[in-house]
């Protein structure tokens, strides 16, 4: 049980550091967005294949990814990293992670999964949050970056969908990953004239990568052992929040009450659905 928790915090704190490392490295900005990606994805290859060095390969077969969940990883990534030249922290940590919730409700819903009313009042609550949090004020969030970094969830969604039903995720996640190097090079080659460096922003990209990327991915496996669908779910909310705290804390950054209303009313209302459905 102690190491389960143990596990799953480390887990949610690698995936807020993410929000956090990017929009540290961006901010500025310390590196252009597409070295950013393209850094972040090759160290994530490294270190993933140093893990596995360390593992015997499993007995199960089809297990090296496939090139449709690598482009949904890529796609999440670059985005991701755009995303965060408009956004700050939290809004981005909160965007990605209910776009990813609502995309797997909504994806349910289509392949005929009967949702109760309460599971549609939880929806519509998550769907106003977003309505709420992007209405004209002094506090809205870029409208390019809401879209860049909604289509990053709904990416990171499509990816997770895929490797449901996976015998060997820690295998799977590498090879997804060792696939992204040829889209990898393609955002390197585009961004060439554009791209700039400095010493911090190659660190946070390193980072990013090899250790909130490569290994948070690889301690949440091993939690998701001993969590339910549910539990994992839920506690992957508390992910927007730990970023905020992230982003005051290393960032700056200034908590609104636009953003703490959006996320009650997004939050909230996927809970509600999984409660209902659980």
């Amino acid at each position: 049980m102690i190491k389960t928790v143990l596990l799953t915090g480390l887990a949610l704190i690698a995936f807020a550091a993410n929000s956090v490392l990017c929009r540290l490295a961006l901010a500025e900005p310390l590196i252009d967005a597409g070295s950013f990606t393209v850094i972040r994805l090759l160290f994530g290859v490294l270190v993933l294949f140093l893990l596995l060095s360390l593992q015997q390969k499993p007995a199960a077969k089809n297990t090296k990814g496939s090139w449709s969940a690598s482009l949904m990883l890529f796609i999440y990534a670059a985005t991701f990293s755009y995303a965060y030249i408009s956004l700050d922290t939290a809004t981005g940590a909160l965007i990605l992670f209910s776009s990813v919730q609502i995309t797997m409700l909504l994806y349910a819903v289509f392949s005929g999964v009967h949702l109760k009313w309460g599971e549609w009042v939880g929806l519509s609550l998550a769907c106003s949050g977003f309505v709420y949090l992007m209405l004209p004020s002094a506090t809205t969030p870029s409208l390019f970056g809401f879209l860049l970094m909604a289509l990053s969830g709904i990416a990171w969604a499509f990816y997770t969908l895929k490797g449901q039903g996976s015998k060997a995720p820690l295998w799977d996640t590498a090879f997804n990953f060792k696939r992204t190097i040829p889209m990898v090079l393609l955002l390197f080659i585009f961004s060439w004239k554009g791209a700039y460096y400095s010493y911090e922003g190659v660190v946070y990209a390193v980072l990013s990568g090899g250790i909130a990327s490569a290994v948070g991915y690889t301690i949440w496996y091993a939690a998701l052992a001993s969590l339910s669908s549910i539990h994992a779910a839920v506690l992957q909310l508390l992910v927007p929040v730990i970023a905020a705290l992230g982003g005051v804390l290393f960032v700056s950054e200034q908590i609104t009450s636009q953003l703490v209303i959006a996320a009650a009313l997004i939050l909230g209302g996927i809970l509600l659905v999984m409660l209902k459905r659980n």
